[in-house]
């Protein structure tokens, strides 16, 4: 069943559309503005309350928290998270160079601040593989590691000390700047890191961090390698030293990795059938210090193992303030990467579940979780990707599940920590490795990303190969630019097409894709698909000009006939006044362009704007060229669907001193419609369309 829609209406230019439509209070957005920094200005009892609520998320959501409902699934996930993260804080630390306790306060802190603070529900906090190995790199730039260390002396306690101090002042540098980006409300700028960017950057970080454990896992002692292209000489430095390999802590390693792996499959494939996914890394950990703890391997068989862990809570202890001119620059890396992983995965879940996320809200979570833990001697913390899969399916519903985790930790932390003197490191190793199996897959997604978009596909592809080439900060810094040249390519070639009119509609569309439109005769109709500004002007006017045959030799020839009729007019006015005839060969000067331009030949030029997003003053400043150029050669320009930050430019640079402003029209349809009519001079103008 086909319908028709006939529309009688006037033909309508910008001007005439404000007349009839627009706003008659020109004071109407200051007053509006005021009126907004008026109301935030003012105080009440009731805006303090909603800026707490605001502030501190969970004034709003505990009130209203349904205990019967929720509390069953937040204590399971709460603990099952907790678990995982005894293992992998303690993992995580060896790739931040600092020792395991670390790991464990820093799966602590930031988890109960987040709680309080955050916007996430079934979001997860605490050491991330990615941020621990970026700022494991820092630790080792400024705290080396030297090759004959005592463990047991009071220089490996400085040591310690000096590590974890440089950590500390990382995760702090790292707050103020996330607080300051809260302040400035600049949450934005996690979008600058796009879904194949972060995809990219985690699969690549991922062989950093299976590499630097490679030492670990087969009982090596060497020095970490930083700096661009570390991967290889990483990898250089494992094969030259393989003979030397400790024999009992490979045998561990691969034992682990074949308990480790099967079961993380299995836990992977029936996540919907299990409750809770079965706690392998604990499990691991366990047996592991047991075994070792009998068989006394550190002593037969020079194994190393993870020493003296603490029992209690850590004191404050001031981070290493004088390192910040140092860490500067690998610390807003790491900040930038730490938040965009954050918020990806808060975003993720939040359109899963159907909530929504709050960007600077988020940015002051991780800033004070990090700022404050970062007195607690923790390191740099974020949303982790595997706990907070496993919160989710687990049964998590809200923050809350977040205090069963830090409940669990704590009782590590109280008692339980110093159980795990003779826990190999090689273990740690083995869960360092086995937790990046979701950073391996998403090479699954590279066939469908060319599918999609073959930009998108290389930016991937870019990134990926500048940070296992280079280096974590260097091929991230990579990517971003990459990804944001590509933009810009694509903003400076952006097509300029020709539309024509589909029969008896008001529709208009591009030539090259509907070849059953046809051309309006005389008139040219052109759109741009981007933005007119200073990096495409040339580009710009180089199409309209292919499209319109304003040649050079075009504009000269026609400025000659220009002057060859005022030169004929002036010779018949003086014949008038001297015989007192009139010359009737040319009356005016439209007579002499109509007899000198066939009917097939453009004599209007109509812009579509519609897709013109914004335009600078370079590319007002060409409108006004094109506009004189088109006139020189007896073609009229009209303006069409200008959205009100487009218009205002043109008209402040002075465009309406070379067109004439009701030239511009609130549709394609009604600049058609006026050519038209001033072509055939109708006693009307309504439009009618049939469609």
């Amino acid at each position: 069943m086909s319908a028709s829609v006939a529309v009688y209406r006037n033909i309508y230019t910008e001007d005439r559309f404000k007349q009839a439509y627009g706003s008659e209070d020109s004071t109407h957005g200051s007053l509006r503005l005021r009126e907004k920094l008026a109301g935030r200005c003012r105080c009440s009892r009731r805006a303090c309350l909603h800026l707490l609520r605001e502030r501190v998320p969970i004034f709003s959501w505990l009130p209203r928290y349904r205990l019967k409902k929720w509390i069953l699934g937040d204590t399971i996930a709460g603990l099952t998270v907790g678990i995982l993260h005894i293992p992998q804080g303690m993992a995580f630390a060896l790739l931040t160079s600092v020792a395991p306790i670390f790991g464990l306060y820093t799966s602590f802190f930031p988890v109960v601040l987040y709680m309080f603070f955050g916007t996430g529900r079934h979001v997860s906090t605490g050491t991330f593989a990615v941020v621990s190995l970026m700022t494991g790199s820092v630790v080792e730039q400024l705290v080396p590691t030297p090759l004959e260390l005592n463990t047991s002396s009071s220089e490996a306690a400085d040591f310690e000390a000096q590590r974890i101090g440089v950590a500390s002042a990382v995760a702090l540098l790292s707050g103020i700047i996330m607080l300051c980006m809260c302040g400035l409300q600049l949450g934005f700028l996690s979008t600058y890191l796009s879904e194949p960017i972060v995809k990219a950057f985690t699969s690549a970080a991922a062989f950093h961090v299976t590499i630097s454990q490679l030492q670990s896992m087969l009982g090596l002692r060497l020095p970490r390698h930083t700096g661009t292209f570390s991967l290889f000489k990483t990898l250089a430095s494992v094969m030259e030293n393989l003979p030397h390999t400790n024999m009992a802590e490979l045998l561990i390693s691969l034992v682990c990795l074949a308990v480790l792996v099967p079961v993380k499959e299995i836990n992977m494939r029936y996540r919907q059938r299990l409750r809770t996914p079965i706690p392998v890394e604990i499990l691991t950990v366990i047996v592991a210090t047991g075994v070792a703890y009998a068989s006394s391997l550190d002593s037969s068989y020079n194994i190393e193992i993870v020493g003296h862990i603490p029992a209690g809570f850590p004191r404050p202890r001031m981070p290493a303030l004088h390192t910040f001119p140092d860490i500067a620059g690998d610390t807003v890396a790491i900040t930038f990467v730490g938040y965009a992983v954050s918020v990806s995965l808060a975003m993720i879940y939040a359109d899963k579940h159907g909530y929504s996320i709050h960007p600077n809200q988020e940015l002051l979570a991780h800033g004070i979780s990090n700022t404050v833990s970062s007195f607690f001697t923790c390191f740099p913390s974020s949303a982790t990707l595997a706990t907070t899969n496993i919160l989710e399916s687990a049964g998590g519903y809200t923050q809350l599940s977040g205090l069963f985790t830090s409940l669990v930790v704590l009782i590590v932390l109280l008692l339980i920590g110093p159980l795990f003197y003779f826990l190999p490191k090689a273990v740690l190793a083995c869960i360092n490795v086995t937790s990046l199996r979701q950073m391996f897959l998403q090479f699954q997604d590279l066939p469908e990303l060319w599918r999609i978009s073959k930009i998108d596909f290389m930016v991937w592809v870019v990134t990926w190969l500048s940070v296992v080439v280079l280096n974590v900060d260097l091929g991230l810094a990579i990517g971003v630019v990459f990804s944001m040249m590509t933009v810009i390519c694509r903003t400076q070639r952006a097509g300029c097409s020709v539309l024509g009119r589909a029969s008896n509609t008001e529709i208009y569309r591009p030539l090259e894709n509907h070849s059953k439109c046809y051309e309006v005769p005389g008139v040219k109709i052109l759109t741009y698909n981007g933005p007119i500004y200073y990096g495409n002007r040339s580009f710009f006017r180089e199409e309209m000009s292919r499209l319109l045959g304003l040649t050079p030799e075009k504009i000269r020839s026609w400025e000659k006939a220009r002057k060859a009729l005022e030169k004929r007019e002036r010779e018949a006015t003086i014949n008038t006044v001297e015989r007192g005839i009139a010359n009737t060969s040319f009356s005016s000067e439209n007579e002499f362009f109509k007899s000198e331009t066939s009917e097939s030949d453009v004599q209007a030029v109509l812009i579509d704007c519609s897709r013109v997003i914004f335009v600078d003053v370079a590319g007002a400043r060409l409108f006004t060229q094109m506009c004189t150029e088109c006139q020189k050669v007896g073609v009229h320009v009209y303006l069409a669907n200008c959205n009100e930050s487009v218009l205002k430019i043109l008209t402040s640079s002075g465009l309406m001193n070379y067109m004439n402003p009701q030239h511009i029209f609130v549709t394609v349809h009604d600049a058609v419609m006026y050519i038209q009519q001033q072509k055939e001079k109708p006693p009307e103008n309504t439009t009618t369309v049939w469609v």
